[in-house]
């Protein structure tokens, strides 16, 4: 199997290819999926993995080439929300037939190919990930998936960063929600603005077709002054109540190694 790693977003350490690759080939052995790193994975254009026609141009160019199995997004950061609509449009039947794996700001581009029916998607852990505590366990997770890709039983399911997706409602890359289960996660935001972000993903009309929301971790929250005094969960559960939402519980996806792998349905 030949992975394909692009960077949408921002770009990779130079000295992570090699670290990846030992890993893989340490666990796999003559099994191990081949890691393709698109020289534009290491470019750099002010917060970007090089300009955005670069970046839409590697996408396409990936995803196009019958040669490679699968699509790894490298990492987050921002701005695959620049790139996404114009990759996707390019996207021919090789683009189908592919596995295609990320999250954060990635799920823009998992957003769109949901919305178009390109490919087998999944939420979970990127090769930036390595550089996190735990990180090999979490790669080498999301290696296991590509090679084996399994789907959920029940309800489809859809997973996203919740600033991201929030963002994403109403556009091109919007997904279709009705009667999948949807998961949510967020770091590094006030409570506040997770209260306000759920106030506005729960009121959507498109979000309210769903079978149920679970709530991923929410960690790195900034201290509030004064005090916000609820808990992410609670604040889930007000606003699927308001809303005629099933809420759930919760889900083990965040931004952490633990980040589990979500199939979508």
């Amino acid at each position: 199997m030949r992975i394909g790693i692009v960077a949408p977003s921002c770009r990779l350490d130079p000295d992570l290819p090699a670290r990846l690759t030992d890993l893989a080939q340490g666990e796999f052995g003559v099994d191990a999926p081949e890691l393709v790193f698109h020289p534009q994975c290491f470019l750099s254009a002010g917060h970007f993995a090089g300009p955005d026609a670069v970046r839409i141009d590697a996408l396409v160019d990936y995803a196009n080439d019958p040669a490679i199995d699968a699509l790894w997004f490298a990492r987050g950061g921002y701005g695959a929300c620049r790139v996404a609509e114009k990759a996707l449009q390019r996207f021919g039947p090789a683009a189908r037939k592919k596995r295609y794996m990320g999250f954060s700001d990635a799920g823009y581009l998992l957003g769109g190919l949901q919305a178009r029916g390109i490919g087998t998607l999944a939420h979970g852990p990127m090769p930036a990930d390595l550089n996190r505590l735990g990180g090999e366990g979490a790669v080498l997770r999301a290696l296991r998936w590509f090679l084996a890709p399994t789907l959920p039983k029940g309800p489809p399911q859809l997973a996203f960063n919740m600033t991201v997706l929030s963002q994403m409602i109403s556009t091109p890359l919007a997904p279709d929600f009705a009667g999948r289960v949807l998961m949510l996660e967020e770091v590094s935001e006030y409570m506040y603005r997770i209260d306000r972000t759920l106030f506005h993903l729960t009121n959507t009309a498109a979000v309210r077709s769903v079978a149920g929301i679970r709530l991923g971790r929410c960690s790195l929250i900034p201290e509030n002054d004064p005090d916000f005094e609820q808990s992410a969960e609670q604040l889930c559960a007000h606003w699927c109540h308001l809303a005629g939402i099933p809420f759930l519980g919760r889900a083990d996806i965040g931004h952490d190694s633990d980040n589990a792998i979500i199939a979508f349905g």
